[in-house]
């Protein structure tokens, strides 16, 4: 705890209920996630291994994980769960595959993969077509919609056809055993929320959530947070409201204003100082 300003301890101190940490670029705040993950190991409130911090790229869950092994001693460090939402939905499936019909050892479509899947559905479209469904389909998955769902959502006949395109396209996911990238969050969303008992027994395994960048999850995104943090809300996320980085991966800042309403007990603390 030593060197920490005022709020930056208020943060680290904060281990009961939901906290949202507010903290633009050089405010310490990836120094907050380490020190209060070392808090709540300290006070003997989780063990290492129910405790998972969520970030959004390989390299922040890498830099993280660092920062942790530095701070914390013995075996603790290896056992705190520090990765991306991706690696998190991917591990969820691989204990869970059964729920969504999938066998062990399925495979995990690339960009490429998913591309040349659509454009075989949709044999003879130009290319801008295809690329403009895959995009939709995309959009839908990130809003944690179904090929059902997003049918029910389509108003335009572009909307339509990609949501067609959608349901045929999950279909040879399934005959492959494979899930794509954005399944990896989907996916997992649609388990917990139509198996209470699945997300109790995650909610067991993972005692407290730390989420980086909160501000650049999307709906799904948002949804797994909720479902995997329960009502009680035993989370500190850190956002920062001034920018959003992946708009264009269906991020939505607005969740943050959302946590506050689906959060009533909602504590605010607000990282000015910077380094």
């Amino acid at each position: 705890m030593h060197g920490l300003n005022p709020p930056q301890s208020a943060a680290v101190m904060h281990c009961e209920g939901p906290l949202l940490v507010l903290a633009g670029a050089g405010s310490g705040k990836t120094r907050v996630i380490v020190e209060k993950i070392a808090q709540l190991i300290a006070s003997k409130r989780y063990p290492a291994r129910r405790i998972a911090a969520i970030t959004f790229t390989n390299k922040s869950a890498k830099e993280m994980r660092e920062r942790v092994a530095k701070r914390l001693h013995g075996g603790d460090a290896e056992d705190v769960t520090i990765c991306t939402f991706h690696a998190l939905g991917l591990k969820f499936l691989q204990i869970e595959h059964a729920a969504v019909g999938l066998k062990r050892g399925f495979s995990i479509f690339d960009a490429d993969d998913a591309t040349s899947q659509v454009k075989d559905l949709m044999y003879g479209a130009k290319p801008d077509d295809i690329e403009d469904v895959k995009n939709l389909i995309s959009r839908a998955k990130n809003a944690g919609l179904s090929p059902e769902q997003a049918m029910a959502a389509a108003r335009s006949n572009r909307e339509k056809e990609a949501a067609s395109v959608y349901e045929r396209y999950q279909l040879r996911l399934t005959a492959f055993n494979a899930v794509d990238f954005d399944d990896l969050i989907r996916l997992p969303v649609q388990v917990l929320e139509e198996n209470p008992e699945i997300a109790l027994a995650w909610r067991e395994r993972i005692g407290y959530l730390l989420v980086d960048e909160c501000q650049d999850t999307n709906d799904a995104q948002y949804r797994l947070l909720k479902q995997l943090a329960g009502s009680k809300g035993n989370f500190t996320c850190v956002g920062d409201d001034d920018q959003s980085i992946y708009a264009w991966r269906g991020a939505n800042p607005e969740n943050l204003q959302q946590m506050a309403r689906d959060y009533p007990a909602l504590e605010i603390i607000k990282l000015e100082q910077n380094y």
